[in-house]
């Protein structure tokens, strides 16, 4: 994801440079991306962090990376990763006081960053979030202001328990239809057109994780990740046994033929 919302940004005339431990391979897209932190230049004031988890946030922000206090000039942060909404929450603890924080997570998968259409889940203060606007509109299409500062990442994990319920129940649909001996292209359509109708079946032929099985490295098994995010922040007493079945059902999945 990253990768083209770096492109996006550079692309819309930003002064945007890229830090990444697998910018090795990755140079070759002509994109300014370094695997050394120290490589980036020191007087950036936004940092766009697009991670996959909570250990490599603070790996980025306060380990090798160290880019909180590497950048001397660094005014805001945006945390585009979907994580635990006490996660972020807490990193108003973390990261010195005069450095702002929004939370600015996305939907859409690779393809729509690679489209510029991405859908951001905004928290933070009004004036923060108009300030970015730019960064934002650069990179997506749907920009939703859902509230303070933590409450897109709660928005966001919220989406993602339905994307991941619909993606479990889409791929079942599937198999069964294959023991059925229904073609899968026009079961595809009908659903597209029917009550049955979501997201992933939707763009199932655009979506690069729409056939993989689950893996501890891809975007399956984030899948799983994000219901772990949303259930870190589940209301007092809440009935969590949908979503832990539909994790579940998630870290069974195998490929599907293409």
């Amino acid at each position: 994801m990253g990768g083209p919302m770096l492109a996006a940004l550079v692309d819309a005339g930003f002064a945007a440079s890229g830090y990444d431990i697998a910018a090795p391979r990755m140079l070759d897209n002509g994109l300014p991306i370094t695997d050394r932190p120290e490589a980036l230049p020191r007087d950036q004031s936004i940092l766009l962090s697009v991670v996959r988890d909570s250990d490599q946030t603070d790996d980025v922000l306060f380990g090798s990376g160290s880019l909180v206090t590497r950048a001397t000039q660094l005014e805001t942060l945006i945390v585009c990763s979907t994580l635990s909404p006490r996660y972020v929450l807490g990193l108003r603890d973390r990261v010195p006081a005069h450095i702002r924080i929004v939370d600015a997570p996305m939907s859409g998968a690779q393809i729509a960053a690679q489209e510029r259409r991405l859908s951001f889940m905004l928290g933070g203060a009004d004036a923060d979030i108009d300030a970015l606007q730019p960064l934002f509109e650069a990179m997506g299409r749907h920009l939703h202001r859902m509230g303070p500062f933590g409450a897109g990442m709660q928005a966001k994990v919220l989406n993602n328990l339905l994307a991941a319920s619909s993606t479990a129940m889409t791929r079942l649909v599937l198999d069964w239809a294959d023991q059925a001996g229904l073609d899968e292209g026009r079961l595809l359509d009908l659903i597209a057109t029917s009550s049955g109708q979501n997201w992933l079946a939707s763009g199932f032929d655009e979506i690069e994780f729409a056939r993989d099985g689950w893996a501890e490295d891809n975007t399956i098994g984030i899948l799983t990740k994000d219901v772990a995010a949303a259930l870190d922040a589940a209301p007092d007493g809440a009935d969590t046994s949908l979503p832990r079945t539909v994790q579940s059902a998630i870290r069974a999945l195998a490929p599907r033929p293409r």
